[in-house]
């Protein structure tokens, strides 16, 4: 239970690499530090962490964390601005933390720690080149750190140019559409999926295909909506465009937004390209289509990431195919029979349980508390009789009336306390309750003083 010592946590970017532990760690090491991101990856990573857990809920019983978890996990998280100054308090005191562009996600942060003089840059996935919706990283700004930390995952990438890759993206799809087939890109909830979108949008606009394109996650109408309100995070030829033409580059006119896989059925083999999570096609919408598609030789699943170790998706890319590839199926039925009366007997055995408990807890409070009003020390024993007095010593208006007391003693057999009650017993006769006409004059003293104020 390291989780504890921990004094912030830092969030770069919204995909599972960066946020698969925080509910976890929240949930089952105590984490209580105070977490820091900015507006897009808190958004979208909430986003991200809804879409992975219903993908592994509905395949298997996931009990790492709930949807529950995940609204714990981000409620509490501190929102910042790129290039905002933020000084954490009690046992962080001293240490100034900026988030700053990284370029790889909408989002995305290379975080500067400054301590006593000292800048350490935590610099994690970062892009420095400009993209359609990403501005560079502004890494190279920093003046010499005393710690980069950085990682070297796409060290040994040959980097071509970016408009020939764009065009080699698009002329692979297209060989295979014209030809018949269907398309399975395997993407990210929120993270690089959204270039991949708006390549296809410029493409398909500038070509004019009319092949369809389907975005299919658990949340993605969730996921674009929230995009567009993000373009100040965006690159600087978004922002610009929108401020003289008022045109949101992700109001998609050739990409269908679907949470279902019922609209991929009503096309049959009609060619189509899906973008679907999850990456990894481990589970998730991407790995019920790569089955489907996979028998078909016409068909492509192209991958546009790296998978990571001990995925299917990255034992694809090092040993690709034509060859056997033995894939598990799951899906969650309703239970019948046998198993259905087990189940809701298991169930009731729970409740039941539940319940004993309850009670138990609830009978040992009572227990507590009629002990500790049994043991309550000189207690101040209240005369009835005092408990009523005429008009002379309380109100002007009406006869014998009931007072605050001062103290009382609780009846042995009470539960709680309770100030004493006293039943009013006046006089009645046939027009009504029987009246004393003096508790209604004011005595003449009274009445001077009254007119002297």
């Amino acid at each position: 239970r390291v989780a504890p010592t921990i004094d912030a946590v830092l969030l770069s970017h919204p995909d599972m690499m960066h946020l698969g532990a925080l509910p976890y760690a929240i949930k089952h090491l105590g984490l209580s530090a105070p977490v820091y991101a900015t507006e897009p990856v808190f958004r979208l990573g909430l986003l991200t962490m809804y879409d992975y857990f219903l993908s592994r809920w509905q395949v298997a019983d996931f009990d790492l964390f709930s949807l529950d978890d995940i609204d714990a996990a981000f409620q509490n998280v501190v929102r910042l601005k790129y290039s905002q100054n933020h000084l954490l308090n009690d046992k962080g005191e001293g240490i100034v933390i900026a988030p700053h562009v990284s370029g790889h996600l909408l989002g995305g942060t290379v975080w500067k720690i400054t301590k006593d003089g000292e800048d350490v840059v935590y610099a994690v996935d970062f892009n420095h080149r400009k993209e359609r919706h990403l501005n560079g990283t502004t890494l190279g700004s920093f003046v010499r750190p005393a710690v980069l930390i950085t990682d070297a995952y796409n060290a040994l990438n040959n980097q071509v140019y970016k408009r020939q890759q764009d065009q080699d993206f698009i002329d692979s799809m297209v060989k295979v559409l014209s030809s018949g087939g269907s398309v399975l890109l395997p993407v990210d909830t929120a993270g690089r999926v959204l270039e991949l979108l708006l390549i296809m949008e410029q493409y398909w606009a500038q070509r004019h295909l009319v092949y369809p394109i389907y975005f299919l996650t658990n949340v993605s109408t969730s996921t674009v909506d929230f995009v567009k309100s993000f373009l100040e995070w965006m690159s600087d030829s978004i922002s610009k465009s929108f401020e003289h033409t008022r045109d949101n580059a992700f109001l998609l006119r050739h990409v269908s937004l679907i949470i279902n896989k019922e609209e991929l059925e009503k096309l049959g083999d009609a060619p189509k390209v899906v973008l679907a999570s999850m990456s990894s096609l481990e589970v998730g919408f991407s790995h019920d289509i790569f089955v489907e598609m996979a028998n078909e030789a016409k068909n492509l699943v192209l991958f546009t990431e790296k998978g990571q170790f001990g995925t299917l998706a990255r034992m694809l890319q090092v040993d690709p195919p034509p060859k056997a590839v033995k894939v598990t199926m799951s899906k969650r039925v309703p239970l019948v029979g046998d198993e259905l009366k087990a189940y809701e007997e298991e169930q009731e055995r729970i409740k039941k349980e539940e319940v004993l408990k309850a009670s138990i807890s609830k009978e040992k409070e009572l227990k507590a508390s009629h002990e500790s009003n049994a043991k309550a020390s000189d207690p101040m024993v209240v005369d009835a009789s005092s408990s009523r007095k005429s008009s002379n010593a309380g109100s002007h208006v009406g006869g014998n009336v009931d007072i605050l007391i001062d103290g009382f003693v609780s009846p042995v057999t009470s539960i709680a306390p309770m100030f004493p009650f006293f039943e009013n017993t006046a006089d009645w006769d046939d027009f009504g309750e029987v009246i004393n006409p003096d508790d209604y004059m004011m005595k003449q003293d009274e009445m001077d003083n009254n007119m002297m104020l």
